[in-house]
């Protein structure tokens, strides 16, 4: 009986798949190492995610408290809230008014909470998030209450679905929309440039939005960063979520920290072939 064996470049193609899976499997460890490292001693709750665009690989881990833990957004949602406008103007046939445009543009590039009640409204709030959010791939993220949007509440893993959409090209928004969206987080204002962009090779070509906000019933702080980086050759979309930080600037420090330190695998494996 003669039976049929695999061509040789089906096998070569077989391997290297398997090559490239290790490689994404031993990232993804590196990762956790690194963070479970930085965020050792920290207060509070700490927890990431990460994607290569480049590559494929990526990881998502934090502290112990932090599993099955619900972030609040503070001002990272205004991404979330942006995407959705840009979804609901779709549907109708239009584009953004002047008006959008200049409460986006304060919104992202300033982090201007007016800009962001009024946007909150325009969307429907809480139930036109909602149902946005479906659309955009998100699962695990909670519109806040009322004129809340600040307490919405995510997770690492949802805030790299909502990345995807904003940078990736199997998305429910137009391309058009992405770009307008990449360029708004891509001119980010001086004294909100912190947090992811710590872990770019130019921090000035970060693309991203920074949340923070001092919980009224504790005093302690939430401190969020997500955004995309280049590294060593590397794409990087992080999503880097803080609570229970003592202060503002402890809580920001932990969120570079952690861009830095989830970022180096992918670093140091460009001069290994990864």
């Amino acid at each position: 009986m003669v039976t049929e064996q695999p061509s040789p470049s089906a096998t070569v193609s077989s391997q290297g798949a398997d090559v490239q899976a290790d490689r994404r499997a031993g990232l993804a460890a590196d990762v956790e190492t690194a963070v479970r490292e930085a965020v050792e001693g920290a207060e509070g709750n700490a927890a990431l995610a990460v994607l290569d665009l480049s590559s494929g690989a990526g990881a998502s881990v934090g502290t112990a408290e932090a599993d099955d833990h619900e972030f609040d957004t503070a001002s990272i949602v205004k991404v979330d809230i942006l995407a959705v406008l840009l979804l609901q103007v779709a549907d109708e046939g239009r584009a953004l008014t002047a008006q959008e445009r200049r409460q986006a543009t304060v919104m992202i590039e300033n982090s201007d909470n007016t800009a962001a009640d009024a946007l909150w409204d325009a969307i429907g709030g809480a139930e036109g998030l909602a149902a946005a959010n479906t659309r955009l791939g998100l699962t695990e993220t909670v519109p806040g209450d009322g004129p809340y949007w600040g307490l919405t509440q995510t997770t690492p893993d949802d805030q790299l679905r909502l990345l995807q959409a904003v940078f990736g090209e199997d998305s429910a928004l137009s391309a058009d929309a992405r770009s307008y969206l990449q360029g708004l987080m891509g001119s980010i204002a001086a004294d909100q440039d912190w947090g992811a962009s710590a872990a770019a090779d130019d921090p000035g070509s970060a693309q991203l939005k920074n949340g923070w906000l001092a919980r009224s019933g504790t005093g302690l702080w939430v401190t969020n960063s997500i955004g995309r980086v280049e590294v060593a050759g590397h794409t990087l979309l992080l999503a880097i979520l803080c609570d229970g930080q003592p202060s503002q600037e402890t809580g920001m420090a932990l969120v570079e920290d952690l861009a830095v330190a989830a970022s180096r695998p992918f670093a140091d494996s460009t001069g290994t072939g990864g």
